[in-house]
């Protein structure tokens, strides 16, 4: 995404500052287009989203990697992450990347075809992906809560 594009994404968006914030807003925000909050596991020190395009960003002091135990599968996330989303999509993803066998591949898509099935499609832009069980992308609190409502 061009640097003028992603300039004029931010003129009119919301900004937030500071970790607890941050992780408040963007999990509200992905809870609103019901995607999972554990998609997307940074540490956020500030967070812009514009809510006529559907643009947002999240900025973090470091680069992270983060396993995702369920699935067997590590993300690495630069500092800046860019994104749209919309309802159970993320798209045009900037900023993430994992490794599939021995080649690096720019993580584009992140969507929910089907609500009732459960998974969560990641893909790279050629649209090749692979499906994942939805609760690989949860946070340990929504297991918590799963587990505790149905006792």
């Amino acid at each position: 995404m061009s640097s003028q594009l992603i300039k004029s994404q931010r003129e009119n968006a919301e900004i937030y500052h500071g970790e607890d914030l941050c992780r408040q807003k963007f999990h509200e925000l992905l809870e609103y287009f019901s995607l999972p909050r554990g998609i997307l596991p940074l540490d956020i020190t500030e967070f812009g989203y514009n809510q006529s395009t559907g643009f947002f960003w999240l900025k973090q002091k470091n680069k992270k990697a983060h396993k995702f135990h369920l699935i067997n599968r590590t993300l690495h996330y630069d500092t800046e992450v860019t994104a749209f989303i919309e309802k159970g999509r993320v798209r045009n993803i900037t900023g993430v990347k994992g490794k599939e066998l021995c080649a690096w591949f720019h993580l584009a898509t992140i969507h929910i075809k089907d609500p009732s099935s459960g998974k969560v499609e990641l893909a790279i832009a050629s649209g090749l992906g692979n499906s994942f069980p939805v609760r690989a992308f949860e946070l340990e609190d929504d297991k918590d809560d799963r587990q505790n409502n149905r006792n």
